[in-house]
């Protein structure tokens, strides 16, 4: 099944910025309808209005997690076949086995790159994946200065990062 770059994409995530990351990722790779969310539960009230192409979530969130958002779309039968993007700062072997088992298309670690993310979602749909180049800070950076986070919050992202923290800074822009 090949990408529909016209069928919506909803994003779920807690934090706006990560979120207004991802829409800028997904229009850059070309989808043309980004929806987002800020928990499992307005997700899955918006799921049940619109026709989703796929769904990219954030684990961690309140007061529905990513995981439990999955768990509810994959006991759905008018859900169960969307494809499912799970986004985590949390590289546990327990949670990535827990959402294969729970029936998670791909899965991605933060930090991430466009072509991180165009990668996964190419292999969610069955196309050709390419290897990803290797996260480093020139191009974190990049990327996210790109859509308008300043420089000194995506060298605080980095440094977050890799020392175990899995938010992003806010930006007043």
């Amino acid at each position: 099944m090949a990408v529909d770059l016209t069928k919506p994409v909803l994003v779920v995530d807690d934090y706006n910025t990560m979120i207004r990351i991802m829409h800028n990722l997904l229009k850059q790779l070309g989808f043309e309808q980004v929806d987002d969310a800020n928990d499992g539960s307005s997700a899955l009230a918006k799921l049940r209005k619109r026709d989703y192409g796929l769904v990219i979530s954030d684990w961690n969130m309140e007061p529905m997690t990513g995981f439990a958002l999955l768990q509810e779309m994959r006991a759905d039968p008018s859900l169960s076949e969307i494809p499912f993007i799970m986004v985590t700062a949390e590289s546990k072997t327990d949670n990535v086995i827990a959402a294969k088992k729970a029936g998670v298309s791909n899965y991605i670690v933060k930090p991430f790159n466009a072509q991180t993310l165009k990668n996964k979602i190419d292999a969610v749909f069955g196309e050709a994946e390419a290897p990803a180049p290797a996260p480093d800070r020139y191009h974190l950076n990049s990327r996210i200065t790109a859509f308008g986070i300043p420089p000194a919050a995506t060298n605080v992202a980095v440094n977050a990062s890799a020392s175990g923290f899995s938010r992003l800074p806010s930006s007043s822009a």
